[in-house]
């Protein structure tokens, strides 16, 4: 299957007359770059990460995260909006699991790619520590 050409409906609140819901038909690969652009956060993957281990209460997540209140609720409702996450209110606390278990594991295999790539770049830096040939001594100026 040619990914190029892969097409996807996604369904919108609002249909073309702004009443009912709508599906629009857009390539995987743009979907894709929509889903990653939502990930595109620190915070927001901080708060996924904290997710993937167990729901969270937002009071928990504010201290683990190290944002303002209103800061961390903003990147909620873009996670919300984006289905990554599912709130749940229980009396005046409210309580974030991931939607979908396997954000979690994506979450994990970013980890592994970063760390083979950051493994490279440290090798690629001791390297080119290695070959660096020595700096000539500094000539001092007249005192």
């Amino acid at each position: 299957m040619d990914g190029a050409r892969t097409t996807a409906a996604v369904r919108h609140p609002g249909g073309p007359d702004g009443r009912g819901a709508g599906a629009v038909s857009a390539p995987l690969y743009q979907l894709k770059a929509e889903f990653f652009k939502t990930l595109g956060h620190p915070v927001r993957i901080r708060v996924l990460e904290l997710l993937s281990q167990r729901e969270h209460a937002v009071s928990e997540m504010l201290g683990e995260v190290g944002v303002e209140a209103a800061h961390l609720s903003q990147q909620l409702a873009v996670l919300r909006r984006a289905n990554l996450v599912v709130p749940r209110r229980e009396g005046s606390a409210v309580y974030y699991s991931l939607a979908n278990p396997q954000v979690a594991e994506l979450l994990r295999v970013a980890r592994t790619i970063l760390s083979g790539v950051l493994a490279g770049q440290a090798e690629l830096l001791a390297n080119l520590k290695a070959t660096e040939p020595a700096a000539p001594p500094r000539r001092r100026g007249p005192s």
